[in-house]
């Protein structure tokens, strides 16, 4: 046995040394794993550590992103922001996309966050989309493409700041540090390089949006953003590391989810008087549940059949349950309002036993997935064009379904809520935007005012 200078029994002093480093190394790089591991992690009822990073680099991602070393953390849960349901390939930009311009998306926030991360489609994309930059930044004040002081984030790739999403796929950025503010617009901007048409778009944003020549990602001023878009384009997600919510509500919907007649820039479809309603109860001291709330609305859908295309575009609320309500993060329950399309496009009278035959059909997949359901009743009609006595019977056939207690865990009865009182097949007129069909901002409201607070407490029923 060797003794070194210092009398003790062992290896050399520089063999200890050395050894020493190697024992310290590997405990750091163990610690950093389970570190990074934490940070990815945004399962339900999980609290995230994020390491968030310097400046406007990512961090971590919903992809595998980079996370910065000597980065000061971050605890809150992963929630999902603000969404919109991909519906078709947008018209005109079949052959080249949106090639050589920046399209700068507005969108608003249902919680806020310390850290976010953006998912991008290319679901109707026939070609291989590039994003060659992308960033996304706070908005300096509604109706502006400008962007406030301080807040200008570069969006990463595993690292890399450009992507290319394959035809049909989706891609989530690295998560970056950056205040989102509940209840505010956020600017998520993308510059392809390339052709890639068609763009994968959300038709009725109700939220003016902005686009450039040239590639101008990162612009503060947002005065090179001359042209306006009344549509979503490429981006489907914003999730948030929030501490002021705990998990998310999905609404699955059509155009009386869509918001199709609410002021645009107002934010009065009703999931967005329903998010504030939650928020600011939860301020006031009310046992609810802390939960954002994300429209995934898709105008004229139905629950049991597609729209044209291929694939196919507005895909039925039973094909694209999967993609627009568990995907989101954290997701605690949702919220089901479908039918009056099935209702108005079927030639005839529709079978209301197919339609509720369906709307039992999410159910059960919500349940699979541990969600609890609320169910709407459909609202009136009388007025629209689409209207005729077989067609109201199937309606009130569905409603009494729903009535019933059989379908959904909870009821929100929209019906009740907006009607006449003298004449229940039609709306009350302050309710009513005037094709008798959707509703007015004030009955956007109404609905939200009607729905029950509690009744997304809880998770799925236990299956006996």
């Amino acid at each position: 046995m060797t003794r070194g200078r210092d009398g003790g029994a062992g290896t050399p002093p520089a063999k200890q040394r050395a050894l020493l480093a190697a024992v310290v190394a590997a405990i750091l790089a163990v610690s950093a794993a389970i570190y990074v591991g934490v940070a990815a992690g945004d399962g339900a009822g999980h609290r995230t550590a994020l390491a968030a990073g310097q400046g406007d680099s990512a961090v971590a991602g919903g992809s595998g992103g980079q996370v910065g070393p000597a980065a000061p953390a971050a605890t809150g849960t992963w929630v999902t922001s603000w969404a919109a349901a991909p519906v078709g390939g947008e018209p005109g930009t079949e052959p080249a996309g949106l090639a050589g311009r920046s399209v700068r998306n507005v969108v608003h926030t249902s919680a806020g966050g310390s850290a976010a991360r953006v998912t991008f489609s290319n679901l109707y994309g026939q070609s291989p989309l590039t994003i060659s930059h992308a960033s996304v930044a706070v908005s300096a004040d509604p109706d502006t493409a400008a962007a406030l002081d301080g807040t200008m984030r570069r969006l990463t790739f595993t690292g890399h700041p450009s992507v290319v999403v394959p035809a049909g796929g989706q891609v989530i950025s690295d998560v970056v540090r950056i205040a989102v503010p509940h209840d505010g617009d956020v600017l998520i901007t993308t510059y392809s390089p390339a052709a890639s048409g068609p763009v994968t778009y959300h038709r009725h944003a109700r939220q003016i949006s902005y686009v450039a020549d040239g590639e101008h990602t990162r612009d503060v001023t947002g005065a090179v953003y001359t042209g306006h878009s009344s549509v979503w384009r490429y981006v489907t997600a914003l999730d948030v590391l929030s501490n002021d919510a705990d998990g998310t509500v999905v609404v699955l919907g059509d155009s009386l989810t869509d918001g199709i007649t609410s002021t645009t820039g107002a934010n009065t479809r009703w999931p967005d008087v329903l998010s504030d309603r939650l928020r600011s109860a939860a301020a006031s001291g009310r046992d609810v549940p802390r939960y954002s709330v994300v429209n995934a609305g898709i105008s004229g859908n139905r629950v049991l059949a597609d729209g044209l295309g291929r694939p196919a575009e507005n895909t039925s609320g039973l094909r694209r349950f999967e993609r627009d309500v568990p995907a989101r993060a954290n997701v605690r329950a949702v919220v089901i309002v479908l039918g009056i399309n099935d209702i108005l496009r079927t030639p005839g009278a529709a079978d209301p036993q197919r339609i509720v035959g369906g709307l039992e059909t999410l159910v059960e997949r919500a349940h699979g997935r541990g969600l609890k359901v609320v169910g709407a009743t459909l609202m009136p009609f009388r007025g629209h064009k689409g209207y005729t006595e077989a067609r109201e019977a199937v309606r009130q056939r569905v409603n009494s379904e729903i009535r019933a207690g059989g379908v959904f865990d909870a009821v929100a009865d929209f019906d009740e809520a907006v009607r006449d009182a003298y004449d229940p097949r039609r709306f009350r007129v302050e309710y009513d935007s005037g094709d008798h069909l959707h509703p007015s901002d004030r009955g956007y409201v109404r609905m939200a005012e009607a729905f029950d607070l509690d009744a997304v407490k809880g998770g799925a029923p236990a299956e006996l």
